[in-house]
């Protein structure tokens, strides 16, 4: 079972994760002044993982998000305008837009580059309101394709079958390639650089306390989110010791912020920042820690129940669904990123007809 969960290392880099560090910066023609790494497409579910960057002074058009959306500021500064209120969106802030959302502005004060996971595609309006475009998975896979960017693979069975030619020109490194990204999300809140968040769906991660998960006294959790109706839960993980075996009962995808994650069948230095994961479900390790004395700290977005044991074949431990996360963070007093919002009216306007 682990032989098919983990296969082995392949020096290129194409299996479980895709180092965004060798990716171009692909112009997205929809929007001036964005361009976008592609991670993951799922032609199967419509979910598709990136990071975006915004040029200084450009500014995504208003949107409607058709599915939910998770983004994390990883460098630069942007503002938000919604609701008749104003948001200042530094690095390590944290937002979740839900379904059928109407984004009206947001604006890059500074270069921005921004990680970002899709659950469905977005529809771009123009000025009066009416559709102009909409951007889908669909679009990603074309994009990679175009440009011969391997992407991660959505299943178990994917990940057997690699194909295809990679990237194999001049990479971008991200921001937070050359610097302890793990600043983005600590709990030591600057005040001269705080982010000014206004709006529910967006958190100040460096505000959220560092929760220990228990039985595991070396990995501390930031829960942001938590959704009943889907079992999805987004976390940063701070992990500093060896994880118990265990199988994804869902899928899960992260990016790494800082230090170096070891893993079985990776290579002897493990991966550092800017390296992005997609765990497909059913995906199994047996082991995962750090490889250096550097705090590791990720991103997570958990799919599903994880399941813990001692070994292939043995009783299973534990099981962590939705349902102990949303305890611990009661337990913790964290305040979590609403997965809704029932007051929100603003969805796709309706092109009137012209006589």
């Amino acid at each position: 079972m682990s032989e098919v969960a983990n296969p082995e290392y392949n020096p290129s880099g194409v299996a479980d994760c895709i180092d965004t560090n060798k990716l171009p910066w692909m112009p997205l023609t929809q929007v001036p002044g964005m361009s976008i790494k592609p991670a993951r497409a799922s032609g199967e579910s419509g979910i598709f993982s990136l990071i975006f960057k915004l040029d200084a002074g450009s500014s995504l058009p208003a949107s409607v998000y058709l599915g939910g959306m998770d983004m994390l500021i990883l460098s630069g500064q942007a503002e938000y305008h919604q609701e008749g209120s104003q948001s200042i969106l530094n690095p390590g802030t944290w937002g979740f837009i839900s379904a059928n959302s109407r984004v009206n502005s947001f604006l890059a004060i500074e270069d921005t580059e921004v990680l970002a996971n899709f659950h469905s595609g977005v529809a771009f309006l123009k000025e009066d309101g009416s559709l102009d475009s909409i951007f889908t998975a669909l679009d990603v896979l074309q994009m990679a394709k175009d440009e011969k960017v391997l992407l991660v693979p959505n299943s178990l069975e994917a990940c057997m079958e690699l194909e295809g030619e990679q990237y194999k020109g001049n990479g971008e490194p991200l921001a937070i390639a050359s610097g302890n990204a793990g600043k983005l999300v600590n709990d030591v809140v600057d005040t001269s650089n705080n982010s000014e968040v206004n709006h529910p769906h967006f958190v100040d991660t460096r505000e959220v306390p560092w929760l220990v998960l228990p039985g595991m006294e070396d990995v501390g959790l930031k829960i942001l989110r938590v959704s009943a109706e889907t079992g999805h839960i987004s976390l940063i993980v701070r992990h500093n010791g060896v994880a118990d075996p265990h199988t994804h009962i869902g899928a899960s995808d992260f990016l790494v912020l800082q230090g170096r994650l070891g893993v079985r069948a990776g290579p002897p230095e493990g991966y550092g920042p800017g390296i992005w994961f997609y765990e497909p479900a059913g995906a199994r390790h047996d082991a995962t820690q750090r490889v250096t004395d550097e705090d590791l700290i990720y991103t997570a977005n958990l799919y599903g129940p994880v399941m813990f044991d001692s070994g292939p074949g043995t009783q299973i431990e534990s099981l962590l669904s939705w349902v102990e996360y949303k305890a611990m963070a009661e337990a913790g007093g964290v305040k979590l990123v609403p997965s809704t919002r029932p007051d929100d009216s603003s969805l796709l306007a309706w092109a009137p007809l012209k006589s």
